[in-house]
């Protein structure tokens, strides 16, 4: 699902009007009625007392005065504020407006502090509040009165159902250029916008709602500018294809993890439960030699291969070989591999002579970070990346919180400079192509901010490569699972108890439920 800045959201209203012929009244009609829709659905009992709606003088305003006139319509009692000067409103909100005044609809005009003073008391006895003052056009902080309408207004307590963006938002960015409302629910047209989906933004916009107001799909797919999509169950349902009857192991590919080292075995452990829980056909864990038995004894379903190794019992540059012998057709590298120059010469070789799309994570990115160098596709061999921020500023040279400031930009630049895929982890997981598409993950919750759920992912991203032989489609799909099922987890479990453990017990569930075959797993 695309998300938009405020430069696409105005072209495809312009080619939806101007191209297909839609008129700009009709989708201001769709949009009102959409928002009333979404307040019916989640505040019946508050639509039984007084709704006020407060409108600023452009579009968005005019939206709003379809919410009042469609809510008076349906006997709910409403009472509608223009925030600004009347004289100010034009254009099709002028139009909205004249129709309100034709129907005997009465509209308080609010054009300075005084006079806001004076109706706050009743807007603070209403049950619901639309905020319906500013859309997606706002670049600068709110000044003047409505930085007292803004902090009266989340003061009240009242839910507050927004439109389009909360009020004080940009749509350009998800960090807020100042003061915004606190929405309790926000309606946004056509498509999400960046401060809905990522924080700091995200946790003013409160429930999102996406309507659908008559712009088509084609319109909103071929804009041009930033292709940033936010990833949904929809569109992942798509690339997950039923396993034919006749299918055998071999189908769905072989998976080569090359992990753990001296008391970190658990790590290759939960890498290669990733990969079996994620479908790979055979996962082989190669791992030190001494490991080797520990490795073996943890799960039945998993191959192993000893590699040569150091005295401190990580790998070493010999077992490379060893690695490329296996012939599988995806290797997975790095998590509990350990630190040291061994396992640096290890990982070069490694990207250096592998013929096989690699998937690279924790300590095989953290030997790379004084010297990336070397660390890129291929045309004919796809490299995925999976740093947390940290790893991520090790790798650009960088602060983590430079990192975790600019997550997309960051995540972006790397893909498309290095050809590779990067997945940025943390909430709202980035993916970044070599092409310069961006992917926001949706699910997961603060539950997997523990030990061992990316390795989890590391071994899932691998199975899904290995089946599907597409670099992006692998890291949609298995990003989203990967949150999907800490979201079941955090449902048996809770947020502070979840283990890595629990997540990967849940990937069948997320699975099912992605397919419809289970709608209430919990």
């Amino acid at each position: 699902m695309r998300i938009l800045n405020a430069t696409q959201m105005r072209e495809a209203d312009r080619h939806t009007i101007e191209e297909i012929g839609i008129s700009s009244l009709v989708l201001m009609e769709n949009a009102g009625r959409q928002v009333v829709a979404a307040m019916e659905a989640a505040y019946e009992s508050e639509l039984g007392g007084r709704v006020g709606v407060l409108c600023g003088h452009g579009n968005n305003g005019g939206d709003g005065f379809v919410v009042a006139r469609t809510l008076i319509q349906r006997g709910v009692d409403t009472a509608l504020f223009v925030i600004g000067s009347v004289a100010d409103i034009r254009g099709d909100a002028r139009t909205n407006l004249d129709i309100l005044g034709r129907l005997g609809i009465t509209v308080v005009e609010v054009s300075d502090e005084q006079t806001w003073e004076l109706h706050f008391s009743e807007i603070s006895q209403c049950t619901l509040l639309v905020d319906a003052i500013f859309g997606t056009g706002l670049t600068s902080a709110l000044g003047g009165m409505m930085e007292t309408v803004v902090a009266d207004i989340n003061a009240s307590g009242i839910p507050i159902v927004s439109i389009d963006l909360p009020s004080g938002m940009s749509a350009d960015t998800p960090h807020l250029v100042g003061d915004c409302i606190d929405a309790s629910m926000t309606v946004t047209l056509a498509a999400a916008k960046l401060p809905l989906v990522l924080p700091p933004g995200e946790t003013h916009a409160g429930d999102v709602v996406i309507a659908d107001i008559g712009i088509p799909s084609e319109v909103l797919e071929g804009l041009e500018g930033p292709q940033i999509e936010l990833l949904t169950p929809e569109e992942i349902r798509m690339l997950v294809e039923p396993r034919a009857p006749e299918s055998h192991k071999g189908d769905f590919g072989r998976v080569t993890i090359v992990a753990g080292s001296r008391g970190k075995t658990g790590a290759a452990h939960l890498a290669a439960a990733g990969a079996l829980r994620s479908g790979a056909g055979l996962v082989t864990v190669a791992t030190p030699a001494s490991c080797l038995p520990i490795l073996a004894s943890m799960a039945a379903e998993i191959m192993t291969e000893p590699l040569a190794e150091a005295g401190d019992g990580t790998v070493v540059a010999a077992a490379i070989d060893a690695v490329i012998e296996l012939q599988h057709d995806v290797i997975a590298c790095g998590p509990g591999l350990g630190r040291g120059p061994a396992v640096a010469q290890f990982v070069r070789g490694l990207l250096d002579r592998s013929t096989v799309p690699l998937v690279l994570d924790a300590d095989a990115l953290t030997v790379l970070a004084d010297d990336p160098a070397g660390l890129e596709g291929r045309e004919e061999r796809s490299v995925i990346i999976t740093p947390h921020p940290g790893e991520m500023a090790r790798l650009i040279g960088a602060s983590v919180d430079e990192v975790q400031t600019n997550r997309i930009q960051v995540a972006a630049d790397f893909a498309t400079t290095r050809r590779l895929y990067v997945v940025l982890k943390g909430h709202r997981t980035i993916i970044a192509t070599p092409e310069g598409r961006v992917f926001i993950n949706p699910t997961g919750n603060a539950g997997m901010a523990s030990g061992g759920t990316g390795d989890v992912l590391t071994g899932m991203i691998a199975a899904w490569l290995a089946q599907l032989l597409d670099a992006e489609a692998a890291c949609r799909i298995a990003v989203f699972l990967h949150g999907a099922a800490g979201d079941l987890a955090e449902g048996s479990h809770g947020q502070v108890a979840m283990t890595a453990t629990d997540l990967v017990a849940r990937l069948g569930d997320a699975l099912n439920q992605l397919a419809g075959r289970d709608k209430d797993a919990a």
